[in-house]
């Protein structure tokens, strides 16, 4: 009698919700850099990849929910698409 593999599947809320905090996280400290002018080249790339990042507050708050929902979408539809292939 043998048994079929077991493959990993991921729980794609959870993951996708965690993505999104880490990402708001990590816009809060460019933000936080970008105010006390540290570190101002990765402020202006986020400035070109991000539409609504400015390194004041309410651009370092539009900044962090663009990329927490951003992540979320991203790495929902990867967990749910290697979810889909692992069956």
């Amino acid at each position: 009698m043998e048994s079929k593999p077991r493959t990993m599947s991921l729980d794609a809320l959870a993951l996708a919700g965690a993505a999104a905090v880490v990402s708001a996280v990590v816009m809060l400290l460019f933000g936080v850099f970008g105010a006390i002018g540290v570190y101002e080249q990765g402020i202006e790339a986020m400035e070109q990849w991000h539409l609504f990042f400015e390194p004041t507050i309410v651009g370092t708050a539009a900044g962090m929910v663009e990329a927490a929902v951003a992540s979320f979408v991203l790495v929902y539809a990867f967990a749910w698409l290697y979810n889909s292939f692992t069956r």
